[in-house]
């Protein structure tokens, strides 16, 4: 399957060949918020206190200067953050395409509402079940479930919305009921992955939804030839292409990615003006797989991003701290994020 053909996360042949520290930022994520009023068993909750809304602006107001394309708003709950709403219109107003929101799914139907008409094209909700008593087992909620789905059905039809089942030896067992519940609420594609602390098989059927959802179907093809979701392979590149134009923030601070952040890894540096730069030099001089938080939980699909982005730049950026010199443009961005 071609990078281009798994939605969500914006990867491409393109982007691969001229991602560097010049070129246009593609996807970054602020932790908007520590707080959650779900209390989900597997949950790498990150952050503290609200984000103080002049460093929030200060960040998207970076991002923005650097082309960003896709900025996704997250926490804990994004939605308990008070001035997510006015964040959004910032980063309408400062022209970036793609606005993501990463929820629960169980604020008020009329907040959803709300932040699409002030500019989110892409929601991911989750949802780990399929019936409101695993709902409840798996966000300790009483309620949450019959909440989401609710807004699933009603919000689907009107924006880019993906859920994301995160599978736990509480509900995997369930995987493919999972899977047929959630295809049936009109959602634009359903992303299955296991548990940082859980196994990382899949047992899941395809054949029944695959033409429909990008990102399950890639899944279902890796469980189908015994490949894990998360982790590097002996022969997969040691050298991490996203963090070139891919950056994860939280407080002050700026990270490798999203997953690494949860994890517990450094952060790169500090956010300001040289985070391009400081991203860059981690890149080249950081072995991915020696590197037990990268080894263990890299997701397949940016695995596999990362082996495409050595494969492209072998010639250009092979030794380490050498710059590719392939023309940066992104014309024609294909997905959304």
């Amino acid at each position: 399957m071609k990078l281009e053909e798994i939605g969500f996360y914006t990867l491409s042949d393109a982007r691969a060949a001229t991602a560097s520290e010049t070129s246009r930022l593609m996807r970054c994520e602020v932790i908007l918020t520590g707080r959650c009023n779900f209390r989900c068993p597997y949950c790498r909750r990150v952050g503290g206190p609200d984000i103080d809304f002049e460093q929030a602006y200060q960040t998207v107001r970076l991002w923005s200067a650097e082309r960003l394309y896709t900025i996704r708003f997250s926490g804990g709950e994004p939605t308990l953050y008070p001035r997510l709403e006015e964040l959004v219109m910032t980063a309408r107003r400062f022209g970036i395409e793609k606005i993501a929101v990463s929820t629960n799914g169980s604020a008020p139907l009329y907040l959803y509402r709300r932040l699409i008409e002030a500019g989110v094209n892409d929601l991911s909700v989750s949802l780990d079940a399929c019936c409101a008593a695993d709902g409840e087992l798996m966000t300790a909620t009483i309620g949450a479930w019959d909440r989401t789905v609710e807004n699933i059905r009603a919000l689907a039809g009107s924006v880019y919305l993906t859920v994301g089942v995160v599978l736990t030896s509480q509900n995997a067992r369930r995987i493919n009921e999972i899977v047929e519940f959630v295809a049936d609420l009109g959602v634009s594609d359903i992303r299955v992955i296991p548990a940082a602390q859980g196994e990382n098989r899949l047992d899941i059927w395809g054949g029944l939804f695959e033409t429909k959802f990008p990102i399950l179907a890639y899944r279902v093809m890796n469980a189908a030839t015994g490949r894990l979701v998360r982790g590097l392979r002996e022969t997969d590149s040691r050298r991490c292409g996203l963090v070139m134009d891919d950056m994860a923030v939280c407080g002050d601070k700026h990270y490798p990615c999203i997953i690494y952040m949860r994890e517990g890894g450094a952060a790169i540096g500090t956010v300001g003006a040289g985070m391009r730069g400081e991203r860059a030099r981690w890149s080249a001089d950081h072995d991915t797989y020696t590197d037990p938080i990268c080894r263990r939980n890299c997701l397949d699909v940016c695995v596999d991003y990362n082996n495409k982005f050595a494969a492209l730049n072998a010639n250009g950026i092979k030794d380490k701290g050498r710059r590719n010199d392939i023309d940066r443009q992104h014309s024609d961005l294909g997905r959304p994020d």
